[in-house]
């Protein structure tokens, strides 16, 4: 590999880390969108369907290769049902619980990914994942002594349900990000749209249509958009690891757009140390391995 191929691939990793983070801070505002008091009592597939529908507005004029395979089912089956366990825990439950429930993902992709995708991992992406899932652990610990064999079933749903997207989107790598996001969408608001249609649940004011499209484009469809580009070039466990702070983020915003609600819960304790061991976890990736690289300058 000659030293300009080098800076090039460098280059793109480094693109790829900020593509991520600006997911991040996009799907970060999901808790702004959820429990804005315009939607009370929408069940989650209602969230679900208007959020993709959105998300095709500012997806579907991005495609350019349409490509189809046999892949695609399984792909868009997981993405329904991801759509599906995530809003209707964050409809039913405490805001944050959804997105530190999905963020149980990262243990998922790093073995799964290594298994069946030869993805490949250094010690600093274990050491990463170690911290970050005794972060989660003690942010989750009290929902294991409160909840039923149910709810628990629908909320580890949440986490096992996104890491099978992020090794989907890595499966399908070859294909256009754009379009594979798209698909996704569409399926879901085809899958969504006999229950919305029966229970006859849509926005009826000004500010819930563009609530809708902003939480469908910004919100869903052009993080998601920016995720999948990013897996091209990253491991799934990386990706996964740098998005997490998005939980971080989320109830930041919530507490802005929200606080003066009564209905607002205030992270607990067990969140902020939580969210510490899950900082420290994404500082050790990045002391280790995040580091400038050098290049020799070729003599003459």
């Amino acid at each position: 590999m000659t030293d300009a191929e080098s800076i090039n691939g460098a280059g793109s990793v480094a693109r790829a880390r900020m593509m991520i983070v600006i997911a991040a801070l996009l799907w970060s505002t999901s808790g702004f969108f959820a429990k804005a008091p315009w939607f009370g009592g929408w069940p989650g597939y209602a969230m679900a369907f208007w959020r993709a529908l959105f998300a095709c507005v500012i997806l579907l004029p991005m495609v350019r290769r349409p490509q189809w395979s046999v892949r695609l089912i399984p792909v868009t089956a997981i993405f329904v049902a991801m759509n599906y366990t995530y809003l209707t825990v964050m409809e039913r439950y405490e805001a944050s619980s959804a997105i530190w429930l999905q963020y149980t993902a990262p243990i998922w992709v790093i073995t799964l990914g290594v298994v069946l995708l030869k993805e490949k991992s250094s010690k600093a992406d274990w050491v990463m994942v170690a911290f970050q899932m005794v972060g989660v652990a003690v942010i989750l610990a009290p929902e294991f002594y409160v909840n039923s064999v149910g709810d628990l079933l629908l909320k580890l749903g949440v986490g096992v349900t996104y890491a099978l997207v992020v090794l989907s989107l890595r499966w399908m790598k070859a294909y256009e990000a754009a379009w594979i996001v798209g698909i996704n969408h569409i399926v879901t608001c085809l899958v969504f749209l006999p229950f919305v249609v029966q229970a006859g649940i849509g926005p009826t004011t000004t500010e819930q249509w563009v609530a809708l499209a902003a939480f469908g484009m910004l919100q869903m469809g052009l993080p998601y958009w920016l995720f999948a580009r990013s897996v091209q070039h990253l491991s799934g466990h990386e990706a996964t690891g740098i998005v997490i702070l998005e939980p971080i983020l989320l109830p930041v915003w919530v507490f802005l757009a929200w606080g003066r609600l009564p209905s607002y819960e205030s992270p607990g304790m067990g969140t902020i140390i939580g969210a510490v061991f899950i900082l420290i976890g994404l500082i050790v990736k990045v002391t280790q391995e995040w580091k400038p690289r050098t290049y020799a300058t070729p003599r003459y």
